[in-house]
């Protein structure tokens, strides 16, 4: 193939014979000469199916940071290569320089960096590298297109995982665990609910827990020590089906929810209790169970990172025969979903009584912003601000009405916006912890 050096040369050429007494000769002979040269250029050119290439670098990253890939290649030909090079990635991979200049000696290797900040959480793959090997003029190149499934080029994925900006607020829920299981005194000793030792009386803790008994029996005051309940399970259901698709902010709604999901995952974990992942729309999506607290949080998290929103609507029926035949033990079921009328009152609120009954169950949605914003009328309003006023209205009435019926029907309510929304759940989980409602 030709390059823009040829173009060039042949713009400049031309117009030169023209000046000349047989012009058309003149022409011929610069197309000739410019030609003849670009197919000795390509000759020359060094071959590509001596190149080798290999691949190195992060393999998971998390969603905003940077990870780094590196591309080896080497010429295993007995010619020089003058090598351009362009290794791509999907869009979403967020590839920076993806072009590259490369002279290799025969037997020499060299790497190339490519910097990925992705845009989206999942698996981005290398799409396909392009090689060309130019010859020593510039005039002429060879070309080559190796894709990810070719033997040539090895396959790359990069898996990353979900954003969890609420890990800001992870230290303070933690510290919460360590003051529930009397590890940390703040306050008084940490109080549980199940009972643990009999111990001597000291300045501070809660009269209320002396044992008036075992006092009179050892002659010395004697308080009985609590601790939080342990090995419980914890369901995190994730709703992936078309409303979870919304944006909320600049994300959907599902980031959200998976955002809140591990930050409930790590505080049960880090209390000892047994987490399990269901996500789930028309079908099961993601399912982890299973597996010691080593182990658990890292399938999570990568179970977590391959969900994607599905425009269909969830069959909220699979859920209760997913629970409700495989584990007859009591457990906590955090159900993260959006509290739209339609989808609650035709989807979750049949099975919602049968769930409540034998689990304890708290639905969790993430509230719009830009709702509450549209249902304030401005000062001077327009015909169409207040009606888009009343429509919203109508919105947050409905939202309002499925929470006092989703209460009614044995659930616990968490509706917050975003940015207060894993906080939300979590205290809500620590409470539970703390009283015994688990």
């Amino acid at each position: 193939m030709i390059t823009r050096r040829f173009a060039v040369l042949l713009a400049i050429g031309l117009p030169l014979p023209a000046l000349l007494p047989a012009p058309w000769l003149a022409v011929g002979g610069v197309l000739l000469v410019v030609s003849v040269l670009a197919l000795i250029d390509l000759i020359i050119a060094g071959p590509l199916d001596g190149l080798r290439l290999s691949r190195a670098g992060d393999r998971t990253v998390w969603l905003g940071n940077t990870a780094t890939t590196v591309l080896t290649v080497t010429n295993t030909s007995g010619r020089l290569v003058r090598l351009s090079l362009r290794d791509s990635w999907v869009p979403s991979a967020g590839a920076g320089s993806t072009r590259h200049e490369l002279e290799l000696e025969p037997g020499a290797s060299e790497t190339v960096t490519t910097t990925l900040t992705p845009t989206r959480h999942g698996d981005r793959l290398a799409a396909r590298v392009t090689s060309r090997s130019r010859g020593p003029l510039g005039l002429a190149y060879r070309q080559r297109r190796q894709g990810w499934n070719e033997k040539v080029t090895p396959p790359w994925t990069l898996r990353v995982l979900p954003r969890f900006p609420s890990r800001r607020i992870l230290p303070e829920k933690l510290a919460r665990i360590r003051v529930l299981d009397g590890s940390v005194v703040a306050r008084g000793r940490g109080h549980g609910t199940e009972f643990d030792v009999l111990r001597e009386y000291v300045i501070g803790d809660d009269v209320r827990s002396i044992d008036w008994r075992a006092s009179a029996r050892h002659n010395d005051v004697v308080v009985r020590t609590w601790r939080p309940e342990r090995d419980r399970r914890v369901y995190c259901v994730l709703d992936t089906g078309r409303t979870s698709a919304v944006r909320v902010g600049d994300a959907p709604r599902l980031d959200a929810t998976i955002d809140a999901a591990l930050l409930l995952s790590v505080l049960a974990a880090r209390a000892d209790d047994r987490v399990d992942l269901l996500a789930l729309d028309a079908a099961v999506r993601a399912r982890v169970e299973g597996g010691g607290h080593r182990v658990q949080l890292p399938r999570l998290i990568d179970a977590m990172a391959s969900l994607e929103p599905a425009l269909v609507e969830t069959d909220f029926s699979l859920l209760g025969r997913e629970l409700l035949r495989r584990d007859r033990k009591r457990a906590l079921v955090v159900i993260f979903t959006a509290l739209d009328t339609a989808p609650m009152i035709e989807g979750l609120l049949p099975v919602l009584p049968r769930l409540a009954a034998r689990h304890k169950v708290i639905v969790a949605g993430v509230r719009d912003p830009a709702v509450a914003r549209m249902a304030s009328v401005p000062v001077k309003a327009r015909a169409g601000d207040v009606h888009t006023a009343a429509a919203a209205e109508r919105v947050l009435f409905e939202r309002d009405r499925v929470r006092d019926v989703l209460d009614r029907s044995g659930a616990t309510v968490v509706d917050a916006d975003a940015d207060t929304f894993a906080s939300r759940v979590a205290d809500v989980y620590l409470l539970l912890k703390a009283t015994g409602g688990l």
